[in-house]
């Protein structure tokens, strides 16, 4: 009896337990980044679950339902200004689920995944609502690449962005941040100089996908991609910018084995979905690769080379040469790329520089000095500055802040050189004087 007894308080027990197994799953956490194509909420999770969505129209709205699962927060502390959500609503599904409910403004095409916890973030669901009937248009700008004046176009694809913040520095310093004010300074140097035009593959603060990030540089036909970073290793007393460049064997260092692997991480944090290669063959995809990659890198290299110089006269370098790993945003076959490391942002003393704006500014400006001595020796054809190289010179019309030396800089010539070419006296320069510039 006794036996029985006990043997039906356990058996009850486990019953319990498996109930509170079932239910324990709680949404710990919502947050919400606003991209230029679509909106995404990520719910933080205290455990795995299983979850389904459906739209419903009329007025439009998108069901998210998770299965045994509670909610532990508050959703309306959300700013859906920007966003094409207009409320977001809880209730409870079966007695178990949890449903939520998101109205919408319009119609959207939504994608959803679940992430297992990694290092940075526990469990999360990831919803992803996309506008319809948003499609890039390219300018005319854009599509004009057979006219033998057309600008060169960088991407600059600050890393990181959105829930992903990169690497943490003392002081709550965030990589995210620091990289994407020092792409605005770069991009704003491009567009100020004849013959250059910049793309910002993040705009904003939101993630993007590794391999998208290549994707949208593609859609904009760019002649150079540009990644940079901040970021950190395990030991503070790591220091140094360095410049990357692909490699498809070993990484050059065990320094650039460990950021490229941290780096590629990011989709894991970021949540790309799933990705299938399975349709191509491999031998073939292996012989364009070759074919194309050669000329690519021995350019990425050339062009890292001169950034890494121009960097070196601002601050300490970790290596003397272009380091090579396998980051996967340097994958492009086509498209000449490089990452700069900016610095360790785990180094306090770097840390405390890269938060500085004025310092931001001289990264930026190092880094745009290298890209241009480059595209003045090896400008692609088709170009404003191919063919100011072919009629030996150019024209600069003077604007507010220029001065004579950023001008040499700026076409990689001399101040006395530019001087004699126009017949100065002197360095002074006045707004809307136009320049002749001599050919380097």
């Amino acid at each position: 009896m006794l036996k029985s007894t006990l043997f039906k308080g356990l058996f009850l027990l486990l019953i319990v337990a498996a109930a509170e197994t079932l239910a324990a799953a709680t949404v710990d956490g919502v947050r919400l980044w606003r991209a230029p194509d679509h909106t995404r909420l990520v719910f933080d999770l205290s455990g795995p679950v299983n979850h389904t969505i459906f739209p419903l129209d009329n007025p439009p709205r998108l069901v998210v339902d998770i299965a045994s699962t509670r909610q532990n927060t508050a959703t309306d502390g959300l700013d859906l200004s920007t966003t094409p959500v207009t409320a977001i609503r809880t209730g409870v599904k079966d007695k178990t689920d949890l449903r939520i409910v998101l109205d919408l403004k319009t119609a959207v095409k939504p994608r959803s995944f679940t992430l297992a916890k990694n290092k940075k973030y526990g469990d999360r669901l990831v919803v992803d609502l996309y506008d319809i009937g948003q499609e890039t248009v390219k300018s005319v700008d854009d599509l004009a690449v057979e006219s033998g004046n057309r600008d060169i176009i960088i991407a600059i694809d600050a890393g990181h962005g959105g829930e992903d913040p990169g690497a943490l520095g003392p002081g709550g310093i965030r990589e995210k941040e620091v990289v994407l004010a020092i792409s605005r300074e770069l991009q704003s140097l491009l567009d100020k100089t004849p013959g250059f035009r910049a793309k910002l593959v993040r705009t904003g603060d939101y993630y993007i996908p590794l391999r998208k990030r290549t994707h949208i540089a593609r859609e904009h036909r760019v002649d150079m991609f540009i990644s940079i970073h901040a970021d950190a290793f395990t030991k503070p007393s790591a220091h140094g910018a360095s410049v990357f460049a692909l490699s498809r064997r070993g990484a050059t260092s065990e320094t650039a084995r460990y950021l490229a692997s941290r780096e590629n991480q990011a989709d894991l944090i970021g949540g790309a979905g799933s990705v299938s290669l399975g349709d191509k063959d491999q031998m073939l995809a292996s012989v364009l690769l070759d074919l194309s990659m050669t000329a690519t890198l021995s350019s990425s290299l050339d062009v890292g080379s001169e950034v890494l110089r121009s960097i070196g006269g601002i601050t300490r370098l970790h290596k003397k040469h272009v380091e090579q790993a396998g980051f996967v945003v340097l994958k492009s076959p086509d498209i000449p790329s490089i990452l700069v490391e900016t610095g360790f942002i785990s180094n306090p003393t770097e840390a405390r520089q890269l938060s500085n704006r004025a310092y931001q500014r001289k990264m930026a400006r190092a880094i745009f000095n290298g890209v241009n001595r480059y595209f003045l020796k090896a400008p692609p054809a088709g170009t404003m500055l191919a063919a100011r190289k072919k009629n030996g010179g150019g024209v600069h019309v003077i604007a507010r802040g220029d001065t004579l030396s950023d001008i040499a800089v700026r076409y990689n010539v001399s101040v006395e050189a530019l001087k004699r070419h126009n017949g100065l006296s002197g360095t002074r320069i006045r707004v809307g004087q136009r320049l002749k510039i001599p050919a380097s």
